[in-house]
């Protein structure tokens, strides 16, 4: 019995093993479909809750697709009514205009109509004042007919006579009337011969300049003997060094009977220096520290006489609101010449010109006057600053913050800097018109070309070198060389060398500026 249990226990565990495995597989496959039916129902309401709210979606894009047409179909209609009115408007406007205009050519037509039967009235009306103007002249021919037989009844004169008394008379009143008109033509000749003569006189003495050509560089003090010559000299030439280092100026005192020459180039010392002469020899105290004194009391008065002229001439050109040692730069102008003719006098002429063309061009006289007179203030400086008088002029002007018009103007009278503005070319034209008048410079057409074409020969001498020209009246000479001869580094040591060959071998004022070009041109043809 025990053995069958055994041997029945033996299959019956794996039985029951078995029969719990299937069980609990069954059971987790009961649960896995419970599941997956769960979860399927659940994605089934997924679904529908998503279709059904794409669907409501839908239905609100549908709504503001027709809300979005409706309104811009209600714009759109606001817009073609807007459109419709500004038409209708536009429509208005326009039989109005035409309503006026008819209106208007119908009353021109009837303003016509109106002047037509008011010109064939002054028609009828000038026909009849014809018709009666004849009537009349023929009324008067014979009236006159008549007086004119009685009145030679009356005269006893034939009608010969009478024209010829009456001819007399008128002639008598011409002559009157002859004698009139002649006298005042004389007169009027007179004035213009007068003024004439003047003119010529005058420019016959500006021609004449001996006295300001001599006076240049040097000034002659006269005096009363020779003897004053060694008390000017003194002991062992101790007089003249103290007055040659007071004055800076050199004192020649030569055979020469009666006078002593003083020399420098610039004016003013030299003016300071004569009249410092003048007054030693008139007062007969000649010593180092009467020099010294007389001297100093001299360059005082010379610099308030400056001033003053400065001011004058600032006066008579109209020129207001120049700083004072503007004006004592300006003074000493008169002391400078410029081929012999007075520079202070040409300042104050180049202003008066420079308004006048001013005037007639419509620009602005009193700057074209300022810049007039300030134009050759450079000078008064170009004896102890290097440069240009233009160049040093506008730039001592600068200082004083004057206008870059008047800078400009100064700057560029001679060419050196390009004009910015209308005046620049209207200040030189003045100048080279107050320096071209008969009388007023000494140097001659012939000099002057003379001067030219010794310019350009000196400049075409040089190897390379094809033409030369003279310009801005002799103070630039433009050198054109062969770029096939001629290097960059050579045209610079050519132009130095024609600059200082014009320095050794010419003279004349101022500098002259030397531009060389050099010039490649490739010219190719395309056929």
């Amino acid at each position: 019995m025990e053995s069958i249990l055994l041997a029945a226990s033996w299959w019956w565990d794996p039985l029951l093993t078995i029969v719990g495995f299937l069980l609990g597989a069954g059971g987790a496959l009961a649960l896995v479909w419970v599941i997956s039916k769960t979860r399927a129902k659940t994605l089934a309401e997924d679904i529908k809750r998503q279709i059904e709210g794409a669907k409501r979606e839908a239905e609100n894009i549908i709504k503001a697709a027709q809300l979005e047409t409706a309104a811009e179909a209600i714009k759109k209609r606001e817009e073609f009514t807007q459109e419709a009115n500004q038409i209708r408007a536009e429509l208005r406007e326009t039989e109005l205009r035409l309503a006026k205009r008819e209106d208007l050519l119908e009353r021109q037509a009837e303003s016509l109509q109106k002047k037509e039967a008011s010109l064939r009235q002054l028609e009828k009306e000038l026909e009849q004042r014809q018709h009666a103007l004849e009537q009349k002249d023929r009324q008067l021919s014979a009236l006159i007919a008549q007086q004119k037989n009685q009145l030679l009844k009356m005269t006893g004169m034939s009608e010969e006579e009478a024209r010829k008394l009456l001819l007399e008379r008128l002639e008598d009143e011409c002559e009157k009337e002859m004698a009139e008109l002649i006298r005042r033509k004389l007169e009027q000749a007179q004035e213009t011969a007068e003024e004439k003569s003047r003119e010529i006189i005058t420019a016959a003495i500006q021609r004449y300049a001996a006295e300001q050509t001599c006076d240049v560089t040097v000034s002659t003090v006269e005096i009363p003997n020779d003897d004053m010559k060694g008390r000017v000299i003194g002991r062992e030439g101790r007089n003249i060094r103290a007055f040659e280092k007071a004055t800076g100026v050199d004192v020649i005192v030569d055979d020469t009977p009666g006078v002593i020459v003083v020399s420098a180039f610039n004016p003013v010392r030299r003016e300071i220096a004569r009249l410092s002469m003048e007054r030693l020899v008139q007062d007969g105290r000649i010593h180092p520290s009467r020099i010294e004194e007389l001297v100093n009391q001299t360059r005082e008065e010379v610099h308030a006489k400056i001033l003053q002229m400065g001011k004058d001439a600032a006066v008579e050109a109209n020129v207001r609101g120049l700083n004072n040692k503007v004006l004592s730069m300006l003074g000493s102008l008169y002391y400078r010449t410029s081929y012999g003719q007075n520079v202070l006098r040409h300042s104050i002429e180049v202003a008066f010109l420079s308004q006048a063309m001013a005037d007639e061009l419509g620009l602005d006289g009193a700057i074209a006057r300022r810049a007039g007179l300030l134009h050759d203030i450079g000078k008064a400086l170009d004896h102890d600053v290097e440069g240009s008088h233009p160049a040093i002029g506008a730039s001592y002007l600068k200082r004083f913050n004057e206008s870059p018009i008047v800078l400009n103007a100064v700057a560029g009278h001679h060419g050196d800097v390009p004009p910015d503005n209308p005046y620049t070319p209207l200040i030189a034209a003045a100048d080279a018109i107050s320096a071209s008048r008969p009388g007023a410079r000494r140097e001659t057409l012939e000099r002057y070309i003379k001067r030219l074409e010794q310019l350009e020969e000196i400049a075409t001498s040089f190897k390379g070198v094809e033409s030369a020209y003279a310009i801005q009246a002799g103070r630039e000479v433009r050198v054109i060389v062969n770029a096939a001869e001629v290097s960059d580094e050579a045209a610079v040591r050519i132009a130095r060398e024609i600059a200082k060959k014009i320095e050794t071998e010419m003279t004349y004022p101022g500098e002259i500026q030397v531009t060389l070009l050099r010039e490649v041109r490739c010219i190719e043809y395309a056929r």
